[in-house]
């Protein structure tokens, strides 16, 4: 059940927004038409594949691929002897954002195990990966480090030689504010922990997939799984050497992304690169185990924290350091570990701070950014120590993290006023909702199954500004019968994301919903987009496109006014129909007014929306019962009331689903995914849907969904705010409180898997 509050102030009539319309692409996906890269079948097509190390970190002595050229049926293979030697940002943001430049298309060094190191292509998948096993290739050995104490110790090998600092530390983060030492001098109880965190991938339905051709006129087209794909585009000209206008990026339907899409991930350039080479085009798909192997995980990492507390419940002092694990190249390495470090200035108030940042180079899979983009580790710790705070003090967990909520006027992370009390908003409903106070107090049970109750809290930006500068841009159009069309650049990862603009754009026209149609996704035809990520696709996106859509409103009320005597400020447009209102009942429909007519063409309207935005923040909590089983270690969630504020809601139900997904991925990162690395050797053990262990549909609770529109922001359409990242943040906090609260035990780390129950309730046995 979804359940908005509308504060009074802000009451508005919609006709459109607000409202679950069908889904404008529900018919392709439940017929199975709908296009995705991997269903791009072109004539002549040849099958690319990546051969990838099986080693960790080594030189490659030599490479000799005559065996696999030899193989009938190969058409090219590719090492790094022939291929472009040119360093690129493995995330292709703009350069404000950008990491180091790291990466080459294919290196003579490998620096993590699953590494590609070679490509052929075929005239068929089976003949590619029997050429693949047919490349020979000598390794020379080199020292390597797993983990970031040991790449950090002064005789670590040093993992690439482009003049970072020593160590292998990218970018240290350092943010202060007021005295951290005084803070802590006025606190009654300090308290100090340090929190592990694991190494979940976004495990997205559709793999990694590209397709390549060239034309004749020497250009590349590339239909391509990605959620950047004017980055991509722009990464391609760059590296290969063409112009913006001899590379076509087209995204049709994607399943899915989480954020991990927005890299490039070799294949794009491998496939291209043969596709040049052979004049044909050429497909190539990673595997499930390659989406592990050459694909992006959250990044693993330690965070140690001290927090000074009052007897009365203020918060002093905040100090941190936060290591993240970036695995052997930069990716989104920086941005993760600016953002994580910058957001635990905010969350709960505190005036005195000190974090500092790393992010470490590793000779492991490479993480990269992730729904929750760094806040996800950092919240999670701040969550727990404020809950264990709570504890020590006498107070009740969320009437402590109620009083310590930040509010309008706070700076959060971006150095931006808080508008609003979305957080104090989104715990008082959840307590009410979950009838907190009786919750807690209820029996935990005495049998071998016992339950607990937790609350987790989490707020996060609409855009990525301040690091990366964003826009958003649109064309609309009206045709000559009244209906519409939008161009957008945004892409569609399977949200309904292109639903919810179309809805901006009817309200704004005041037209049908059934009237707008969406053209995406083809670099070539649609206006300039960033990407989809930061929870800004309807903040920005919509934003963009309803400034289109008044254009046009305002271009056609002007075309109308002389048909109808009126000025422009005395029409409006209701449901197609332009209408005067004095009263007077004088009207005409949209097709009326921009139709061709006896002698006249039809009116031209084209509107163009721009967008840059700074910065929004959406707010949740999330209120959660666990069972806990203590003789298997099993933990079960058994229901999750989650409440958020989101500004205003475009599309009721989209946003909702959202929500649900988040919490989904949020519960198997805090109780049972983790992609782990062999730290004797760095090989992968899981990189399976067998052994990498998600929830599934029949493991999910009941979720009592409830959103917020207590404080819009003016930055988005209506008031909107992202929600896309949000719900990942605070379930993990939840559940790993709500265990505390049954068992007794806090565990300072994700994921908690029954193992590690059974072994802290043998010690809880011992120590008593």
């Amino acid at each position: 059940m979804t359940i908005h509050d509308h504060p009074a102030a802000a009451k508005q009539s919609f006709s459109v927004v607000g409202k679950s319309v069908k889904r404008s692409d529900t018919l392709e996906k439940v017929t199975g038409t709908a296009l995705y890269a991997g269903d791009i079948i072109l004539p002549g097509m040849l099958h690319g594949k990546i051969k990838r190390s099986d080693i960790a970190h080594a030189r490659i002595k030599s490479i000799d691929t005559s065996k696999a050229l030899a193989l009938k049926g190969v058409k090219a293979v590719l090492t790094h002897e022939n291929v472009p030697r040119v360093l690129h940002y493995g995330s292709p943001h703009p350069r404000s954002a950008s990491v180091t430049k790291d990466q080459y298309i294919l290196d003579d060094r490998v620096r993590y195990w699953g590494e590609g190191v070679a490509a052929v292509a075929a005239i068929s998948e089976e003949i590619a990966e029997e050429a693949l096993g047919l490349i020979e290739i000598e390794y020379e050995p080199l020292p390597a480090v797993f983990t970031v104490e040991d790449a950090l110790k002064p005789d670590a090998p040093a993992i690439h030689d482009n003049g970072l600092e020593k160590n292998n530390v990218l970018a240290p983060v350092v943010v202060e504010r007021g005295d951290v030492e005084k803070g802590f001098a006025e606190a009654d109880l300090v308290l100090e922990g340090e929190y592990e965190l694991g190494r979940p991938t976004p495990a997205y339905m559709e793999p990694n997939v590209c397709v390549t051709q060239w034309d004749g006129n020497g250009k590349l087209t590339i239909w391509s799984s990605t959620q950047t794909a004017f980055m991509v585009r722009g990464a391609l000209a760059e590296v290969l050497g063409v112009p913006l206008n001899k590379v076509r990026v087209i995204v049709d339907h994607m399943g899915g992304g989480f954020g991990a899409k927005q890299d490039l991930f070799q294949h794009e350039f491998l496939s291209a690169l043969l596709a040049r080479e052979t004049a044909r085009p050429v497909r190539m798909e990673f595997t499930r185990k390659e989406t592990f192997l050459g694909g992006r995980s959250r990044h693993p990492g330690k965070i140690w924290l001290k927090q000074g507390f009052t007897k009365d419940g203020r918060i002093t002092a905040r100090q941190a350091r936060i290591v993240f694990n970036s695995g052997a190249y930069g990716s989104h390495g920086p941005g993760v570990t600016n953002v994580g470090t910058a957001a635990m200035t905010s969350l709960y108030r505190c005036e005195n701070v000190h974090l500092e940042g790393r992010c470490i180079y590793t000779n492991t899979p490479i993480a990269g950014a992730f729904r929750g983009y760094g806040v996800v580790q950092t919240y999670f710790a701040i969550d727990l120590q404020v809950d264990e705070a709570a504890e020590r003090l006498g107070f009740d967990p969320a009437e402590f993290k109620l009083k310590n909520a930040v509010r309008e006027g706070d700076i959060a992370p971006s150095g931006h006023p808080i508008v609003g009390h979305g957080l104090e908003d989104c715990i008082r409903r959840g307590m009410e909702e979950s009838d907190w106070a009786a919750v807690r107090k209820a029996p935990k049970g005495n049998g071998v199954k016992r339950r607990g109750w937790g609350i987790g809290c989490e707020m996060h930006g609409s855009s990525a500004y301040p690091g990366i500068k964003e826009q958003g841009n649109a064309i609309v159009k009206m045709n000559e019968d009244g209906t519409v069309t939008l161009l957008t650049g945004t892409a569609g990862l399977g949200t309904g994301a292109h639903t919810a603009l179309s809805q901006i754009v009817a309200e704004e026209l005041g037209v049908p919903f059934e009237d707008i149609s969406v053209v995406q996704g083809d670099t070539d035809v649609v206006p300039w987009d960033i990407g989809a990520f930061a929870s800004h696709t309807t903040y920005m996106g919509g934003r963009a496109a309803q400034f289109a859509a008044a254009d046009v409103r305002r271009q056609i009320l002007a075309h109308a006014a002389p048909m109808l005597d009126s000025s422009l400020e005395e029409l409006t447009i209701v449901d197609g129909v332009i209408l005067r209102l004095d009263g007077s009942n004088r009207s005409m429909s949209l097709r009326e007014a921009v139709a061709p007519q006896r002698g006249m063409p039809a009116i031209q309207l084209v509107g163009v929306g721009t967008y840059t935005p700074t910065k929004s923040y959406s707010f949740g909590a999330h209120f959660t019962e666990v069972e806990v089983d203590t003789e298997t270690g099993e933990v079960a969630v058994l229901q999750v009331i989650p409440v958020h504020e989101i500004g205003k809601v475009i599309h009721p139900v989209a946003a909702a689903g959202q929500i649900e997904g988040g919490i989904q991925q949020g519960i198997g990162h805090t109780l049972s995914e983790d992609y782990v690395i062999d730290l004797t050797n760095g090989r992968s053990l899981n990189p399976s849907f067998v052994d990498y262990k998600m929830p599934l549909s029949m493991d999910m609770p009941p979720i009592r969904t409830i959103i917020l529109e207590t404080a819009p922001d003016p930055g988005g359409p209506w008031g909107a705010k992202g929600v896309g990242e949000d719900p990942i943040i605070a379930i993990g906090p939840a559940i790993a409180n709500a265990i505390h609260d049954a068992i007794g035990v806090r565990f300072r780390h994700y994921p908690i898997t029954p193992e590690n129950i059974l072994d802290a309730l043998r010690a809880q046995k011992k120590e008593a």
